[in-house]
């Protein structure tokens, strides 16, 4: 796998609003959908009950896209979205799924990746350790293969990697093409609001800052 946290990314749509244009804009942005098409006929929504990935949000460091890099200050793609959240903080699956991949590189550091169907998801700059085909940090012991449930703890924030402060870099990709994790947040959220109106869904998904 190349670098998850410097591939190059993906041009994006329109920020999606609600409903089916959520789901129809989040597979406009992959590339692999069109009004109509195959991949609309059979909705699998369930992702719009995933869970925020950190358990303490500190707020959005780097967004997805091209940035400056913090370490060289060369404009490089950043494929995927920086959460900042205490050392050691509690790391969650967004979806249940399989865990496909265990990462160690110096650029994600340590890392593991979670198919949900169509969708993974990569969790980079981890304590802990990887070893072979198992990671381990504290309490927390996975294996490739292994099925985790949405909003299990998979791991703990930590600074291995390229980093200069601990935070979760996590990224999504449908069907090999990767999405902006923001707007997945977002379209959370909606769908959480449109749900129960009257209640205001924790935490916060706040702003890129």
């Amino acid at each position: 796998m190349h670098s998850v946290c410097s591939d190059p990314a993906t041009p994006g749509q329109r920020r999606p609003r609600s409903g089916r244009g959520i789901l129809l804009g989040l597979l406009l942005l992959c590339g692999q959908a069109a009004p109509g098409s195959p991949a609309l006929a059979s909705q699998n929504q369930g992702w719009l009950r995933g869970a925020f990935p950190v358990s303490s949000f500190g707020g959005y460091t780097s967004p997805f896209g091209m940035r400056s890099h913090p370490l060289s200050g060369d404009l490089r793609p950043h494929y995927g979205l920086d959460i900042a959240s205490p050392l050691g903080a509690p790391v969650r699956s967004w979806w249940s799924g399989r865990v496909s991949e265990l990462i160690r590189d110096g650029g994600c550091g340590n890392g593991l990746v979670i198919r949900s169907g169509d969708y993974e998801h990569i969790y980079c700059h981890l304590q802990g350790k990887v070893d072979g085909n198992t990671y381990r940090s504290a309490g927390v012991q996975l294996r490739t293969g292994q099925r985790v449930r949405t909003g299990e703890v998979i791991a703990h924030v930590g600074l291995t990697g390229s980093t200069t402060g601990p935070h979760l870099h996590w990224g999504l990709r449908y069907r090999g093409n990767w999405l902006d994790p923001a707007r997945v947040l977002r379209a959370m959220a909606e769908s959480r609001r449109q749900r129960t109106p009257a209640r205001q869904w924790a935490p916060n998904v706040g702003q890129l800052r």
